[in-house]
């Protein structure tokens, strides 16, 4: 009985075996019977797996797309950003204004063919560059709007630059453009801001893009935001910090942090005082400390702040060496501007209510008993070179310029000497005047110029070279 059972389990087994043979063979018989016809796919040629483009400049991305006879073909591109603000564009060609930061980037081509309802997907990768690490910034009003621009060293100018790159315009009436540096580390860059009347833009220095870590605004720069803000006038400070009169008041950027801390630059409360400050005023870097000498346009007197990590107001408490020539805790005048060409002697020139100018000069020592020495007060030499558009600069070699109309003079106080610079500038109304770093190199603007001028030892401003093509008045620049 046992041989039996094997003898039908073997038997078995060989049925299967047979079976399982003829299911192959008739599967394979069957795939042969048809005849799959796949879609053909589109032909794309030229596209590279790598773009470089450059922050601010146009990226174009032209491939060969080949599809079947009649075909109709439709390109989509998108650069994956990692916060979800892809960039999208619908064409053959890519062709658009780079805003991104300087990074790397997946992208992907989707060429969809609307006859099938087919897709075909192509990745490549975006690398974001930026030529803005050398070159010439500008600041600009052009028909009553804000204009940014760069000059590259090649000499290529991006006008309208932040228009461009953010598809929106700057806050009116331009005043100052600073590149802030913090000295005190070697010159660690803390970016661009933009300050206009009422208003102020910060961009990071390498891509001209608006701030994401710090403060965007000049209202988001105050740990408490006024409600509204003018500003009078400010200054770069060593640190990479502003420093200035706002609605009247004092402020300083705090620097007990730091520079690369979200917080560093801001604003806290203003020096605390009774005053009212004219919108000029000088500072002075001496050693380790920094001192100003503000205006009280009420009180018509000259006071004093001291920076102590923050602005401390000292008002009138400073000595006064005498007050023969003229009382500053009582000048009676209005401020018209304040110099400060070096870290002792100040210019200040007053308005009487007659509408005369008057100059006075006085000399302040800083350290120890903070002393106010008054110098002279005469009528200013040339009262028609003062009206409300006069530009200022002052040199640390003694003179001042001043630019009225469309000239600019070289006025020096100790014998009263004014004399016209050796440049031309057509006939046009000066905008902008801005000393070089190195104050070797006077900076004229016009409308659509920048003319640089040697005043380097020996030389009244002769020509050197310009810019042209800039959109507008300029108002302010920056090198980098």
């Amino acid at each position: 009985m046992k041989s039996f059972n094997k003898i039908n389990i073997a038997i078995r087994k060989l049925l299967a075996l047979a079976v399982l043979v003829v299911s192959l063979s008739a599967c394979h018989k069957d795939l042969g019977d048809y005849d799959i016809n796949m879609p053909v796919e589109p032909q794309v040629t030229a596209l590279d797996t790598l773009y470089t483009a450059t922050v601010g400049d146009s990226l174009k991305i032209d491939p060969k797309v080949k599809g079947p006879a009649g075909a109709q073909l439709e390109l989509s591109w998108k650069i994956s950003v990692m916060e979800g603000n892809d960039v999208t564009y619908v064409g053959p060609v890519m062709k658009i204004i780079f805003g991104l930061q300087a990074q790397r980037y997946s992208a992907l081509l989707t060429v969809y063919n609307k006859t099938n309802g087919m897709k075909y997907f192509h990745k490549f990768m975006v690398q974001g560059a930026t030529e803005f690490n050398a070159g010439t910034s500008i600041l600009s009003v052009e028909n009553g709007i804000t204009q940014f621009s760069f000059l590259k060293p090649d000499g290529t100018l991006q006008a309208r630059l932040y228009k461009a790159m953010q598809g929106k315009d700057l806050p009116p009436n331009p005043t100052n453009l600073f590149l802030l540096r913090n000295k005190n580390t070697g010159g660690t860059l803390l970016g661009y801001w933009i300050i206009t009347k009422n208003a102020g833009i910060r961009l990071q220095s390498n891509t001209m893009m608006e701030e994401e870590k710090y403060p965007q605004t000049l209202k988001d720069n105050f740990f408490t935001p006024p409600d509204n803000l003018e500003v009078g006038s400010v200054f770069a400070h060593s640190q990479g910090v502003m420093m200035g009169v706002i609605n009247g008041k004092f402020y300083g950027g705090t620097t007990s942090t730091w520079d690369q801390a979200a917080t560093y630059g801001m604003f806290g409360l203003p020096a605390e005082g009774d005053y009212e400050l004219a919108p000029s005023f000088a500072m002075a870097e001496t050693g380790p400390g920094t001192y100003f000498i503000v205006f009280d346009k009420n009180k018509r007197q000259f006071q004093r702040i001291n920076l102590y990590g923050a602005p401390a107001y000292f008002g009138t408490q400073y000595s006064v060496s005498s007050t023969t020539i003229f009382d500053p805790m009582n000048v009676g005048m209005d401020l018209v501007k304040l110099i400060q060409l070096n870290n002792a002697d100040c210019f200040a020139y007053m308005k009487q209510t007659d509408g005369k100018i008057y100059e006075l000069k006085f000399n302040v020592q800083f350290t120890g008993p903070f002393t106010f020495t008054p110098q002279h007060k005469r009528e200013f030499i040339r009262q028609d070179l003062i009206t409300a558009d006069t530009k200022w600069q002052g040199a640390k070699n003694g003179v001042i310029y001043i630019a009225s109309g469309s000239k600019v003079v070289i006025y020096n106080p100790i014998n009263q000497e004014v004399r016209d610079i050796t440049t031309n500038f057509g006939g046009k109304p000066i905008t902008m005047l801005k000393l070089s770093e190195d104050e070797k190199t006077l900076m004229v603007g016009t409308e659509g110029t920048i003319w640089f001028t040697n005043i380097n030892t020996g030389e009244y401003g002769s020509f050197i070279k310009k810019i042209e093509g800039i959109p507008g008045n300029p108002m302010d620049m920056a090198i980098r």
